[in-house]
């Protein structure tokens, strides 16, 4: 241990000899690292809040439409060209599907919103039966969602989002008011807790109806269709129950059996498997180019302690002389080169995360420290004093002592 201690002493002081020569190679790890930390940090944020929106889907939910997702100019093409999914598509998967406890069809739109002399240009409209709150974790902040009641009646009540509430009703209380969709008028009945933002975009700016009112005044989609969100009886029943909804969806369909589905399936899971896979490729390459940095940092590391060995030959040659044996002389240039990146890989990961969480500030969103950006981070930057550093360490501790002693 007290040898230990000696030649972290030793390689200490002989970084601080050098103050410029080490504080440049500082510097491009520093970098290196910082690039490397934002770019895991802001990317394992992102993901992060999309997943903790997709969770209120619950894990026994998952959803039904006409395109869900395509990664191809080719592939969105030929999906766009498919039917559209219809409530009757979704009256008779909540008949025959026995697997599925909550069938809830939903329908979007936009249209303007107005109470008074204020309004709201394209408001995103949404419509849902009843018991879509049994199957999204939904809150509301005040009032009540729509009931059956209102939604077999086709009444015109309406849940407003945080964004419509400071708009048109600042101060007041908003239950009771009655706002304009369209030039529908439509009862405020509740108002949802608010979200916030995600990636810039408030997702606050909303208007929810009951699916019969909205047909009622806007029609059946036609061309987006509807989309269902379906609640398996249990966790342990979603496949079965996802299998069961696929044949009743392409029977009604009239697929032929040799023909991929027409319609997209989708839980939570798969679209968030489906979002890493689109972004580790990113994730990949954006990496990769910080690591650019940090090799050319190695680089360096490896030319700062090629010389530094030159330099301090005589050094080598006088501690190998009153018994310092080769692997204290290696572990002492290796020191030196571990303790140069390392200390720059913790500084570089302090930056890192304070650039990643000013740029998520930006967009409004909260981000945390990523155990895999640090572990990154620290890996890399000790592997990179470790790698090139054991080359000018092993060409010091081989050093043949007479010949150090002799060099001029």
């Amino acid at each position: 241990m007290v040898v230990f201690g000696s030649i972290f002493r030793i390689a200490g002081a002989a970084l601080w000899a050098n103050k410029l020569r080490s504080g440049l190679t500082f510097v491009g790890i520093v970098f290196g690292v910082t690039s490397v930390m934002t770019i895991i940090t802001a990317l394992e944020g992102a993901t992060g809040a999309i997943e903790k929106q997709l969770d209120t889907l619950g894990p026994s939910t998952f959803m039904v439409a006409k395109l869900m997702s395509a990664f191809s100019e080719e592939e969105f093409l030929e999906k766009i060209k498919r039917k559209p999914v219809s409530i009757r598509d979704a009256e008779i998967v909540e008949e025959d599907c026995h697997l599925c406890e909550k069938v809830s069809p939903r329908a979007h739109g936009g249209a303007r919103v107005k109470y008074g002399d204020k309004y709201i240009r394209n408001v995103d409209i949404t419509a849902g039966t009843a018991n879509i709150v049994d199957i999204v974790d939904f809150e509301v902040a005040q009032g009540r969602f729509h009931s059956t009641e209102d939604d077999l009646y086709k009444r015109r009540v309406v849940l407003i989002g945080d964004d419509l509430r400071e708009e048109f009703f600042e101060g007041v209380n908003p239950l009771g008011k009655v706002i304009k969709i369209g030039p529908e008028k439509y009862t405020v009945i509740g108002v949802a807790e608010r979200r916030g933002e995600m990636f810039g975009e408030s997702q606050d700016g909303f208007a929810i109806i009951p699916l019969s009112a909205f047909i009622r005044q806007f029609g059946e989609p036609r061309r987006r269709g509807i989309n269902m969100l379906i609640k398996a009886r249990s966790v342990e029943l979603l496949p079965e129950a996802m299998d069961e909804v696929r044949v009743i969806m392409r029977t009604i369909r009239k697929v032929p059996y040799d023909e991929p589905d027409d319609f997209d399936m989708e839980t939570a899971d798969s679209i968030l498997e489906m979002l890493n896979n689109f972004t580790r490729m990113f994730r990949l390459v954006m990496v990769g180019i910080s690591t650019i940095s940090l090799v050319i940092g190695g680089i360096v590391v490896m030319n700062i302690m090629m010389v530094s060995v030159t330099e301090r030959t005589r050094e080598i040659g006088i501690r190998k002389s009153i018994g310092a044996k080769q692997k204290h002389i290696l572990l002492q240039f290796l020191f030196e080169s571990v303790m140069l990146t390392l200390s720059g890989g913790v500084v570089g990961i302090i930056l890192g995360f304070l650039i990643a969480q000013a740029l998520a500030g930006q967009i409004d969103m909260d981000i945390e420290p990523s155990m895999l950006a640090i572990s990154a981070g620290l890996t890399v930057s000790t592997g990179i004093g470790l790698i090139f550093g054991i080359y000018p360490a092993m060409k010091a501790a081989r050093m043949d002592p007479i010949k150090a002693l002799s060099y001029e």
